[in-house]
């Protein structure tokens, strides 16, 4: 059984899986920070506001004599949804594109190899045979 393990765990197929789920994960992390660093405050600027912080209030919070919080405030946060909305475009197109060079270079490398002869032509065949007829 661990043999049978061990092979299924080093079978191709699985570890490029594997090499691209790791690259995903940190390639998730370049974009979140390239539109949380970048996109964010530029259309923050535009909507003059911070864009992770637009949300819609439905209840205050409450906070006693003292100002201590009895209870928290509950709001939908659509400036992170959109955030998160934009990384998830951003991390899409790139996916696209490189889903579209790999095809681009398999199609180039499928015309480049070249076509292996179909054989000999029915004229081939005929005059072969008619070459043994003589012969006998």
């Amino acid at each position: 059984m661990l043999k049978e393990f061990k092979d299924f765990a080093m079978k191709g197929n699985l570890v490029d899986i594997a090499v691209g789920f790791v690259m995903g994960a940190a390639f998730n992390k370049v974009v979140a920070s390239f539109t949380g660093g970048i996109v964010s405050p530029l259309i923050g600027m535009i909507f003059k506001s911070d864009f992770k912080d637009l949300k819609i209030v439905l209840k205050d919070a409450v906070l006693d004599e003292t100002g201590k919080v009895v209870s928290n405030e509950i709001a939908i946060l659509h400036g992170q949804f959109i955030t998160n909305v934009i990384d998830f475009i951003i991390v899409a197109f790139v996916m696209f594109m490189i889903v579209k060079g790999v095809n681009a270079m398999k199609k180039k490398e499928e015309e480049a190899a070249p076509a292996p002869p179909a054989g000999p032509t029915q004229e081939d065949l005929l005059a072969e045979i008619r070459d043994l007829l003589k012969k006998n």
